[in-house]
């Protein structure tokens, strides 16, 4: 299979010019005025579902070209990290305290992650798997932080004395099973999010566990939709004493790419009880509201992404009380 996309960057060039691109509109402009921002990247900084050193076109290059992405991310996006040795290699995992109400962990699944499992024949990237089909799924070495990350995020974790935990990280993280997992084939999973890492994302809600930080909230995007979920150690088994929900989970919509119909969205959410809510036929962004009892956090969506005068409504609100992990839903 060929993989073959229009106006893609490749060299340092052509990703200065798409920043330059960018940033030329005056909405994004007044964004970075008003507020300060705490930054990661996930794929389409680089390369669609690249993983670590491997793109979908299976580049010999693609190191050249990803240094050459990350560059230009460094040059142009509003970040407090020192220049790197070499854009071969760039530390983005970071952490921010705001004082004593919350500690940010700022994630990179991209750098370090194992290449997605059962990828179609003669490309990388993503798939779409039974674990009966693709037994990789649940090799016990494979990451999506790398080990220093893992370690350094269980570090923070541990030290932590914010009121609330707060994990920014790119994608669904969720269990989101295509199918019923009841099914024949236990379900089917996308292999580019958190599905396709199974165990390292038991040992990261194991780490939310045992290091005891408190009020643990993930937030995530890449997915093209809205969800709210709750995160517990297994998603195959119901809430109880033994398997409690260990942190709450939002996640982001892009700004203006497509997504499923919501009808689709609307099955995924039947067929996965811990997802709380999902909305994919509305492009937008979340407001969170943060204090020591509680936080607050409403999903606001634009009518038309393609008019700058579009109305923007509350498509559903969620409050998470302090030591209470879970989803609220106070508004849809």
């Amino acid at each position: 299979m060929r993989i073959v996309r229009q106006d893609e960057s490749f060299t340092l060039a052509d990703y200065r010019r798409r920043y330059a691109q960018y940033k030329t509109d005056p909405d994004l402009q007044a964004a970075h005025l008003v507020a300060p921002w705490i930054v990661t990247w996930d794929d389409h900084e680089v390369a669609n579902d690249y993983a670590a050193d491997r793109d979908e076109r299976l580049s010999p290059d693609f190191v050249q070209r990803r240094a050459a992405a990350y560059q230009a991310f460094y040059e142009h996006m509003p970040l407090r990290l020192p220049p790197p040795k070499s854009f071969a290699s760039v530390r983005m995992f970071q952490r921010y305290d705001w004082g004593r109400l919350a500690r940010f962990h700022v994630l990179d699944d991209r750098q370090y992650r194992a290449w997605e499992a059962c990828s179609h024949p003669g490309i990388g990237g993503s798939n779409s798997v039974t674990p009966r089909a693709c037994p990789t799924l649940l090799d016990p070495r494979r990451s999506m932080l790398g080990a220093e990350q893992e370690a350094w995020l269980k570090a923070g974790l541990a030290s932590s004395k914010a009121r609330w935990n707060i994990l920014a990280q790119q994608t669904l993280m969720a269990q989101s099973s295509q199918i019923p997992v009841t099914a024949p084939e236990g379900g089917r999973f996308w292999t580019d999010g958190w599905d396709g890492y199974p165990v390292a994302r038991r040992r990261l809600l194991d780490t939310l566990v045992d290091t005891r930080a408190a009020n643990p909230l993930v937030l995530g995007g890449d997915v093209h939709t809205f969800y709210a979920t709750e995160l517990r150690r297994d998603f195959n088994r119901p809430v109880s004493k033994a398997n409690p929900v260990v942190a709450t989970e939002f996640v982001g919509t892009s700004v203006t790419s497509n997504s499923r119909p919501q009808l689709r969205t609307s099955q995924y959410v039947a067929m996965n009880p811990h997802i709380r809510f999902g909305r994919s036929d509305k492009r937008g962004y979340m407001l969170m509201e943060i204090t020591p009892g509680e936080t607050r956090t409403r999903f606001m969506g634009l009518d038309e992404v393609r008019d700058p005068k579009t109305v923007q409504r509350e498509l559903a609100a969620f409050r998470v009380e302090d030591g209470k992990p879970g989803v609220e839903i106070t508004a849809i």
